[in-house]
């Protein structure tokens, strides 16, 4: 039988299923991962160039504002507050000229000492305002020459939202002037950030004081929203590096940035460039989702490929071990035919010669009979030893049709819980002394419908089994109980049965010996001490009884034989009604008997035996030639027939014409074959099992032929 590794294939099924699951997630989560890392290198290297860009812008701004301070306290030289009030609409045309070219400028002013405004590029005459006690006043003298940068106002004379740089204008003396102030427009930073950034939400720019404070930035915040706390970033600041990078979470938005930062040339001053983390993670998220959905779409087609596959190595695997069971099958059916084919044409062969030895013993009873009916002198003893060969003779023959499962039965209502106590002497002569018999039989045992004389061989055959499986002695005991078989078994059908059990504690059977057990002429006995029928004629019994029977043994632990008889299904009756006795010969009408068999000598002889009856009578050889002296007109009150014959028609064939052409000829037939029988039954017609006795032959023609024999 060829071999199928299915597990192997199976296995290297799901290491690819594996292989091709884990192969592309390693590959997906690699390019996330190194995607991950490129875009933040990305990001750093975008704050990193947004951050230069503005610090060149920045720096490009405060020179400038620097230079235009310069021009202005040259412009005001030494002069007072006085001197300067009296020159103010001069000095506003210049100032408002210069703003006018800076589109960043939002005003330029002059204060004086005190604080008041003296001039200013938005406002002729100058209102009256004094900044005495503004923070970047008074920081813009503290920090003279150097410039000081302040934080965002809204107030009342810039009317913007602007920061300033101031000046403060020093004597070579040292003495204290006043403050030059320019402010700067806010949104000039953001307009120009915005453009810078693309409006690209993710990203920010701005300009920071290098305490940490806010002058511009996009996105924009309220004028509040300074660090509160010391930061990585202000820490940086306060420190005044010159340029770094951060990754840290805002304390004024609550963002996570890449922030990238440098220092606006020597001013106090700083520009940074943040990329917001989320931004990063989000558009990485969506591309590695885009990603991931193109490569699952391979993925998912060869994984429904292998999936396919493994079903159907599945189907397969159950498709080949179906096959397989097959192909046991019908190995172990082909052995149990060629088996049954041998074990036929023995039985085929047995049941021949059976035959033929019933139709020679039915030759030499009947002749047996006439010879002692006619008074033979001096050989009484002679033909009583011939009679007595013929009963062993008969019992043998019977013994070979039944283990062939030709031998016809006589089916009874047998009463186990009587017929057992009765058949006990009998059953003890095939035990030996040494055995203890032990017989249990509950008085509720149902009837059974069996034939006496077969299951009383079967029970003898057992029997005689155990005695030779305890040749030192042991117990050999029958029991009966009532079960019912819910569930169809092997050979045995729902139903109700009757269970005889007859156990040994003898040495038991191999598993090789009970295989073969109920097999005609197997035997394990010595050559010459068994014939090897015993068991098979016990499961032929059950068997053609409707039953079946077990076997169940153990080496060293005895056997048991379950014999299983179906219940009887009829009437049960308490007596049997009795048999009639002979028919004396001279009330026997004188009947013509036309007799169809094709042996000879039993012809002779059934013709002899008739005329000892007082009847007449003819012989046809076939059943065809029979039908012909019928057609031709000849009138018989009897007719008995064989039913196996050469000739186009049996002896079943010729009853069935006859029924059908001469409905109240009389007609009875003669077998031995169990087949037959039950096909002939089928069409009522009366049979008389072979080999049959005088006595059965006269109570068939006493009673007109409507008794089965």
């Amino acid at each position: 039988m060829p071999s199928r590794n299915f597990t192997a294939t199976r296995r290297v099924l799901v290491t690819v299923l594996i292989a091709s699951i884990l192969v592309p997630l390693l590959c997906v989560a690699g390019y996330g991962y190194f995607d991950y890392q490129r875009r933040i290198a990305d990001a750093v290297n975008v704050v990193d160039r947004l951050t230069r860009v503005a610090q060149e812008h920045a720096l490009k701004i405060v020179d400038l504002n620097n230079e235009i301070e310069t021009r202005i306290l040259d412009l005001l030289g030494d002069s007072d507050d006085v001197k300067i009030r009296v020159d103010e609409g001069r000095m506003h045309s210049r100032l408002n000229a210069i703003a006018s070219d800076y589109p960043q400028l939002a005003a330029i002013s002059v204060f004086g000492r005190n604080g008041d405004l003296l001039a200013s590029s938005r406002f002729f005459p100058a209102p009256q305002i004094s900044v005495a006690g503004r923070e970047d006043f008074g920081a813009a003298r503290a920090s003279a020459p150097k410039p000081y940068f302040s934080l965002p106002l809204s107030g009342k004379v810039m009317r913007s939202d602007v920061f300033t740089t101031n000046m403060a204008r020093i004597t070579k003396e040292g003495e204290f002037l006043g403050v030059v102030s320019i402010a700067l427009r806010r949104q000039y930073f953001a307009d120009f950030y915005r453009d810078l950034t693309n409006n690209d939400s993710a990203l920010l720019v701005g300009l920071y004081r290098q305490d940490g404070n806010i002058l511009a930035r996009l996105p924009a915040i309220t004028a509040n929203s300074n660090p509160a706390s010391p930061t990585p970033f202000t820490t940086a600041l306060a420190r005044a590096i010159r340029a770094g990078r951060l990754d840290m979470i805002s304390t004024v938005d609550g963002v996570e940035r890449i922030l990238s930062f440098r220092r606006v040339g020597d001013y106090p001053l700083y520009v940074a460039s943040g990329y917001a983390t989320p931004s990063i993670v989000k558009e990485w998220r969506s591309h590695f989702a885009v990603l991931a959905s193109l490569s699952l779409v391979p993925c998912v087609g060869l994984w429904s490929l292998i999936l396919f596959s493994l079903r159907q190595l599945r189907t397969e695997q159950a498709a080949w071990e179906r096959w397989r069971n097959e192909w046991i099958k019908r190995e172990s059916a082909e052995a149990s035919s060629r088996q049954l084919r041998r074990m036929g044409a023995l039985g085929n062969l047995v049941a021949s010669v059976a035959h033929d030895f019933n139709n020679l013993l039915m030759v030499v009873s009947a002749n047996m009979e006439l010879a002692t009916r006619k008074n033979c002198t001096n050989v009484h003893r002679e033909v009583a030893a011939v009679k007595r060969a013929t009963i062993g003779a008969e019992g043998l023959a019977r013994r070979l049709m039944s283990v062939a499962r030709k031998q016809p039965l006589k089916l009874e209502h047998l009463d186990l819980p009587a017929w057992l106590p009765s058949a006990t002497s009998i059953i003890q002569t095939a035990l030996t002394e040494k055995i203890e018999f032990r017989l249990q039989v509950a008085p509720d045992t149902w009837h059974v419908e069996v034939d006496v004389t077969e299951l009383e061989s079967a029970i003898m055959n057992i029997a005689v089994n155990a005695r030779d499986a305890m040749p030192d002695g042991g117990i050999f005991s029958v029991q009966c109980r009532n079960i019912s078989i819910t569930r169809p078994e092997k050979a045995l059908p729902v139903g109700e049965y009757v269970m005889i059990a007859l156990s040994d504690n003898g040495h038991g059977m191999s598993p090789s010996a009970k295989q073969h057990a109920f097999e005609p002429l197997f035997t394990t006995k010595a050559q010459g001490a068994g014939t090897g029928l015993g068991l098979a004629q016990v499961i032929a019994t059950c068997e053609q009884s409707g039953g079946t029977a077990k076997l169940e043994s153990e080496p060293g632990e005895g056997t048991t034989l379950l014999l299983y008889l179906p219940r009887y299904s009829g009437m049960e009756v308490t007596e049997e009604p009795p048999l009639p006795g002979p028919v004396p010969a001279a009330t026997l009408p004188s009947d013509h008997v036309l007799i169809v068999e094709d042996n000879e000598e039993v012809a002779a002889g059934l013709c002899a035996v008739l005329e000892v009856l007082g009847c007449t009578s003819r012989h046809e050889r076939t059943a065809d030639e029979a039908l012909d002296v019928l057609v031709s007109g000849a009138v018989f009150d009897f007719i008995l027939s064989d039913v196996q014959m050469p000739g186009k028609m049996s002896g079943i064939d010729l009853a069935e014409k006859v029924r059908s052409m001469w409905p109240a000829q009389k007609f009875a037939l003669m077998t031995g074959y169990a087949d037959e029988i039950e096909r002939a039954k089928l069409g009522g017609t009366v049979i008389l099992a072979k080999p049959f006795n005088i006595d059965e032959l006269r109570a068939l023609l006493g009673t007109g032929g409507t008794i089965v024999a």
